[in-house]
């Protein structure tokens, strides 16, 4: 996978962009059934529910295009995404006063975390489509969430579960080392190193 140095001021410091679109996840790509899938909204939310693939791809959608980075240092620019506001699902969900943090959980045991407030953003899609096509599963497809503002962990591959919490719960990589944040212009790729890493 070549990448290339780039002078582009729309690129975050410390990245290189990619041609083509690296693939990394936690696990073997899952197998799919379209029948059983289910993505489940639940917590401290007043409504919640569930959606198979198909009621979801039934629900109102936007395209999203622009640049997604990783924090293994590549930026993939132009991407164009499809899926249904992440903002729309959460309004239907009503979470409570007290939900302040959307926990992404997904197959393979992955989780990431974010506030519920980052979760409202235009940019927010829970995502099934990738460059006019059904979204490819070394990719996340069939269902994954998009985050572009921040590194790529945070967009969680193969997702089914969206858990509204009242407090702060690191995810998987969070929880080794990964920043809580992710912000790229601020480079926020590491925190502190848990106790167990040494």
């Amino acid at each position: 996978m070549p990448f290339f140095k780039s002078n582009d001021p729309t690129i975050p410091p410390g990245q290189t962009v990619a041609k083509g679109f690296p693939v990394l996840h936690v696990g073997d790509v899952p197998r799919f059934d379209k029948e059983t899938w289910r993505l489940r909204l639940y917590g401290l939310v007043e409504q919640p529910f569930s959606l198979s693939y198909d009621e979801l791809r039934a629900e109102p959608s936007v395209e999203w295009r622009g640049d997604i980075h990783c924090v293994t240092r590549w930026s993939k620019k132009d991407t164009v995404w499809r899926g249904t506001p992440m903002s729309a699902l959460i309004r239907r969900a009503k979470p409570e006063p007290e939900a302040k943090f959307v926990i992404q959980r997904a197959e393979n045991g992955y989780s990431t975390n974010l506030p519920l407030e980052a979760m409202l953003g235009d940019d927010v899609l829970v995502a099934w489509e990738y460059d006019g096509a059904a979204l490819e599963p070394i990719h996340g497809g069939p269902v994954r969430m998009l985050v572009p503002k921040l590194y790529f962990w945070k967009s969680a591959k193969w997702i089914n579960n969206l858990e509204f919490v009242a407090e702060d719960e690191l995810g998987f990589w969070e929880k080794r080392g990964y920043h809580n944040d992710a912000d790229p212009w601020k480079e926020q790729r590491y925190s502190d190193l848990p106790s167990w890493m040494g």
